[in-house]
């Protein structure tokens, strides 16, 4: 049974980026055609007033909420007052307004940062809020944290329709290769392509590649959301819940797999042919030391990662050097 179907008119807010790309790539593989794709420039999220005149004029059915301000460490730590009241009120707004205008379906994306720093390995639904959080991305872990719980809060008072999905790390087509705002892969695959071409001896990495990550393609998640929309319903008979037999609310979404940002490094050096040496600066923050989500709800229904980290990884390094014009020799 689909719980959405070809009919329905989307709109797929923060489309131009990584993951909305990729969630609209998804829609249309899957035979979704109606996508409203609004820009920043034509609609200002921040700005409650002109998000409710765009949902009166357009009325969209579905809603993907896939906007937000995002960054990596160096970013989180300088900015972090821009990180929570940015991603606050794009959600709020987006939120309210879909239940307002009573919208069918709405599914919102957190992230796996909303776990705790120390959180049981591997990480459960059930994880969230019992304990203190990473310090240098709580500013955006908060504010996806109550974007989570009002979707919950709306679902229990007014039985609105909406769903949470927490991908881990992603990475792929339309990444952010920014030099100290990008995330750490992005980051390794922009700094080891610029030395194998400036033929540099070595590359110096943040921390000391202890932490474990673990990283999910972006296709792979836009598929999980397709799937999510037309197979995932909070009063399902099939609907995964949680330790106290109450419907889970929002689902991890991941490879199940991690891998240490030492061993990345060296897969991507390896990808690049980059025959340097390594710099560890230990000076630099390690974040959360482990961070691997449990899967196993959202497999409950049906949906499994397909791409290998190692497959996902070469094409991604591919593009890259195509789309910044990178000869590796």
């Amino acid at each position: 049974m689909n719980f959405i179907s070809a009919d329905n008119k989307f709109v797929v807010f923060g489309s131009n980026g990584m993951v909305g790309s990729a969630i609209c790539r998804a829609l249309k593989k899957n035979g979704y055609e109606k996508i409203m794709q609004p820009v920043r420039k034509e609609l200002n999220l921040l700005n409650y007033s002109e998000v409710h005149e765009w949902f009166k004029l357009h009325k969209p059915e579905i809603v993907i909420i896939a906007a937000a301000k995002v960054g990596g460490i160096y970013a989180n730590n300088e900015y972090p007052a821009d990180f929570i009241l940015e991603n606050l009120k794009i959600q709020n707004n987006i939120i309210e307004i879909a239940w307002r205008e009573n919208i069918k379906k709405l599914l919102f994306l957190g992230s796996s940062c909303i776990y705790p720093k120390f959180a049981k390995q591997p990480i459960s639904e059930e994880q969230l809020l019992t304990s203190e959080l990473e310090p240098t991305n709580q500013w955006y872990a908060i504010a996806k944290i109550s974007g989570i719980k009002l979707c919950e809060a709306l679902k229990k008072q007014y039985n609105f329709n909406a769903l949470s999905l927490m991908p881990t790390n992603l990475y792929g087509p339309g990444d952010n290769y920014h030099t100290y705002n990008s995330h750490v892969l992005p980051s390794f695959i922009r700094r080891f392509c610029e030395a194998k071409i400036n033929d540099q001896k070595e590359v110096i990495c943040w921390g000391s590649g202890s932490p474990l990550r673990e990283f999910l393609h972006v296709d792979d998640l836009g598929n999980a959301c397709v799937f999510a929309l037309e197979k995932w319903d909070l009063d399902a008979t099939n609907a995964p819940k949680d330790k106290n037999g109450s419907p889970l609310p929002f689902l991890n979404v991941g490879t199940g797999k991690d891998i240490s940002i030492r061993e990345l490094a060296n897969l991507v050096a390896d990808f690049v042919d980059f025959k340097g040496k390594i710099i560890w600066d230990s000076s630099k923050p390690d974040g959360t030391p482990k961070k691997q989500l449990d899967v196993k709800r959202i497999n409950s229904i049906g949906w499994e990662s397909q791409i290998s980290l190692e497959k996902g990884l070469r094409e991604t390094i591919k593009i890259y050097r195509e789309e910044n014009i990178v000869k590796i020799k």
